[in-house]
């Protein structure tokens, strides 16, 4: 479904991804695990178009994206949860929902999708009436993957969900990525809760300093001596 051939990118003359290639497929979930600045953030915001590729190439659901700018590559089913959350604190929740379904052909079914939002989150139904920015950030990060879901995606990009959140949190959104991911649609997820989310996915790249490391199933990168000794703690 995802392809990306030999990227490289970054800001300026700052280099933040050499030579990058990997692939998702369709109904796979797929993590890109790594320590901070190891360009994980930037990984997605070249997916998403919101930072140029230098060189390389992009193809998703057999069609050349490369060099297309944000908007379009939304619009061929490629929804971006960022690092942050970055809801819309003063709307309320059912607002920010209604934000992510501005696509026509998401707009066209979004009582259908407002339906299965509320059937995977129930908080969110319980508050829809509720400004976003008075949530607890494990809510808040609900809602943000409610809103990407309700473009009705073909591919969900997930920035760090766990970041900045309490332990207890932390398992929580993983709980609600999984029952995402039960609910058939694809997934690449960039995380340094290496543990967790290799208990989650299909198959993982290590990205280090901007380089692909280490790639495979992700029971064998989690059994890997590297892998356990640098980022699982074992």
């Amino acid at each position: 479904m995802l392809e990306l051939r030999q990227v490289t990118a970054g800001y300026g003359e700052f280099t933040a991804l050499w030579d990058v290639s990997l692939r998702v497929e369709a109904g796979e979930a797929v993590a890109v695990v790594g320590p901070n600045g190891a360009g994980k953030t930037t990984l997605m915001r070249v997916i998403s178009g919101l930072v140029p590729m230098r060189t390389g190439s992009l193809v998703f659901d057999g069609q050349p994206l490369t060099g297309r700018p944000a908007y379009e590559i939304v619009s061929h089913g490629i929804a971006h949860v960022p690092e942050g959350r970055r809801i819309f604190p003063g709307l309320t929740v059912a607002d920010n929902l209604k934000m992510g379904a501005f696509l026509p052909r998401a707009r066209q079914r979004y009582g259908e999708s407002l339906d299965q939002v509320f059937s995977l989150f129930p908080v969110l139904a319980e508050r829809r009436g509720q400004r976003a920015g008075t949530m607890s950030g494990g809510e808040q990060q609900m809602l943000a993957i409610g809103r990407a879901l309700m473009s009705r995606p073909k591919l969900i990009l997930l920035d760090e969900p766990s970041a900045g959140l309490a332990p207890v949190m932390v398992l929580r959104v993983f709980e609600l990525v999984r029952r995402v991911r039960e609910g058939g649609y694809t997934i690449l997820i960039v995380e340094q809760n290496v543990r967790q989310v290799l208990q989650l996915v299909d198959r993982a790249y290590l990205l280090e300093v901007g380089r692909i490391r280490l790639e495979g199933r992700a029971r064998d990168l989690a059994d890997d001596d590297f892998v356990r000794k640098a980022y699982v703690g074992l």
